[in-house]
């Protein structure tokens, strides 16, 4: 059993929903299992599947909803996003029960969010559950054996099953099947999109220019699509845990770039099933995009984890100096720039310490990357 960072004997509360989102096969179910399996309150666990349980909590009827869940402490739903009008349920089991807890998975913030958002207003905390993260790994290998590890989390990514298969084929496999049977049919129902190919081609185009600013314009054309679908689908993309946005830092500096931005997958592993591409870090020239993704992944996993409250873009300027990830909050600037290897020579960007004097800088490579993520 791999151990995750969240616990929800800490998280939940009465007349409030916990509300669990992230990609499928992530350990979202997993998670909520052994909980309830340690808890000594008296729950009820339903999945939004059962059409039955669709037709009582969508039912909006007071009476109904109170007697199933009467006697019970804690209701716990998973795949919550398959209920029609849920959000209204779910508010009217807290504000209809002073003594319950209520807990909800859902595997695409798009589509759940839309259902819960208005309706439980004050009456929600709402986490993130990430494929694993270097800092949850290191409960069960030490800093030696994660960096002995490295290559595999930058080839096939940190998604559990995957991280327990015996194999690198069964590794491939796992990640083929996320890909295929998961990830893209999840996003593919979400708000009509028609074209799978031009999904397909589109996510592919991002998987190639992963570190890249990249423009809408641009895209459009390769893949044949106006502006405007690709945006709305790269919108999607991103509340479904495949990919994250990164926009451009600047303080209204006229040199600063900001007009484009960069995406990044949240998960290595199925950046490189989408291009078909596992071969060994000595055979590929993508090395360093890898390395970058995988950082930019697992700092967004920590702050989140950590709930540190920053914000994060890329900084480049017109003239070409750049830095990779800028974390802004609690009145520091710092600013990381990541190498694969500690050997390259870097030139540090003039512009940057000009710009922003009191601002850190620090470059992270595979010797010291663990500093950076844990």
């Amino acid at each position: 059993m791999l151990k995750r960072f969240y616990n929800f004997n800490r998280l939940i509360k009465k007349q409030k929903v916990l509300v669990v989102y992230g990609p499928r096969r992530v350990g979202k179910t997993t998670l909520l299992n052994e909980f309830l399996k340690n808890t000594k309150l008296k729950y009820k666990l339903d999945s939004g599947d059962n059409m039955k349980i669709q037709q009582i909590l969508s039912s909006q009827d007071f009476k109904q909803i109170k007697e199933y869940a009467e006697g019970y402490n804690l209701i716990a739903i998973d795949e919550a996003q398959q209920i029609p009008n849920i959000g209204l349920g779910l508010k009217i089991l807290v504000d209809q029960m002073p003594n319950l807890t209520v807990i909800v998975t859902g595997s695409s913030s798009f589509d759940l969010s839309q259902k819960i958002g208005e309706p439980l207003t004050g009456r929600k905390k709402t986490i993130i559950l990430f494929p694993l993260a270097q800092m949850e790994l290191r409960d069960k290998f030490n800093k030696y054996e994660l960096k002995e590890r490295l290559e595999d989390f930058l080839i096939f990514g940190s998604y559990p099953e995957v991280i327990t298969a015996k194999s690198r084929q069964g590794k491939i496999e796992v990640l083929e099947e996320l890909v295929n049977s998961y990830l893209l049919k999840d996003v593919l129902t979400l708000d009509k999109i028609k074209s799978s190919q031009q999904l397909l081609n589109l996510l592919k185009l991002i998987a190639f220019q992963v570190g890249s600013q990249v423009s809408l314009s641009e895209l459009a054309s390769q893949v044949k699509l106006d502006v405007k679908t690709v945006d709305r689908y790269l919108d999607i993309l991103e509340k479904s845990f495949v990919i994250k946005r990164l926009g451009g830092f600047s303080r209204n500096l006229r040199q600063e770039v900001i007009s484009k931005a960069k995406y990044y997958f949240l998960d290595n592993g199925v950046r490189n099933a989408l291009i078909s591409q596992f071969n060994k870090l000595n055979d590929r020239n993508d090395t360093g995009a890898l390395f970058e993704n995988f950082m930019f992944a697992e700092k967004l996993k920590a702050n989140a984890y950590k709930n540190k409250g920053v914000a994060i873009y890329f900084w480049r300027t017109y003239a070409g100096q750049e830095i990779d990830l800028i974390e802004e909050g609690q009145g520091n600037l710092s600013g990381y720039e990541f190498k694969w290897s500690a050997k390259i020579k870097t030139k540090s960007p003039k512009d940057w310490f000009k710009n922003y004097p009191q601002a850190k800088y620090k470059i992270v490579h595979q010797e010291n990357y663990l500093d950076f993520v844990l």
